[in-house]
């Protein structure tokens, strides 16, 4: 009889002493699941980041942005609505090249266009010509034709693709294209000066050069 009772006092022992360790094994787990749901959590949350510089690199860049109008309709949400030609013709940088779009009478070619990247030079770009070459080249249809049709691409380039590229113009000529960031040249030569500026039916790189297609 005592030896029945010393084994019964020793099971209630050892299951009282394994009670604790049950409870903690148990107390754990929630603990762990909620670590665990952090560490799922955590890299959601950080994936936001990344859509925010993608969003950031849709907007325009550069320089001679702040030039440009703040609202009407030579402003980023002004030229947004209207198609190339008639959004360059609201801002004051581009008249020249609006005046020299019109001798060409390609206004309702660029405006009729879809889906297009116009290099547009600014007037300080054709400054740099000599005012005898540059009037020449304005009183000249079929080489002023030439010359604006070699600015423009038969696609929306986004900053990603000037990176490093070569893209046919509407003239059938190539432009090349190389930077990062917000600093990119075309043909080596141009410089981007405000990038990335939406229209209606084009996007605009307003360059500091005017490009001139090989002979």
């Amino acid at each position: 009889m005592n030896t029945l009772r010393i084994r019964r006092v020793a099971v209630a022992v050892a299951a009282a002493a394994a009670l604790p360790l049950g409870l903690t094994a148990c107390s754990d787990d929630p603990a762990t699941s909620t670590s665990d749901a952090a560490s799922t959590t955590a890299p959601e949350e950080g994936q936001s980041q990344p859509s925010d510089d993608v969003a950031a690199m849709d907007k325009p860049f550069g320089s001679a942005c702040a030039s440009v109008p703040k609202e009407g309709a030579g402003s980023f949400e002004g030229m947004g609505k209207d198609p190339v030609a008639t959004a360059a013709s609201n801002n004051p940088a581009l008249s020249t090249l609006v005046s020299a779009v019109k001798k060409a009478g390609l206004v309702d070619t660029l405006n009729s266009a879809q889906d297009i990247t116009v290099f547009a030079p600014t007037n300080d770009a054709f400054a740099k010509i000599p005012k005898a070459d540059l009037d020449k080249v304005l009183n000249d249809k079929a080489t002023l034709t030439k010359i604006l049709t070699y600015h423009v691409v038969g696609q929306k380039l986004t900053p990603k693709q000037l990176e490093s590229g070569s893209f046919e113009t509407l003239q059938k000529g190539t432009v090349t294209t190389t930077g990062s960031g917000e600093s990119y040249e075309v043909n080596g030569a141009s410089n981007v000066v405000c990038g990335n500026v939406p229209t209606a039916n084009a996007t605009v790189y307003i360059v500091d050069t005017v490009l001139m297609p090989p002979k």
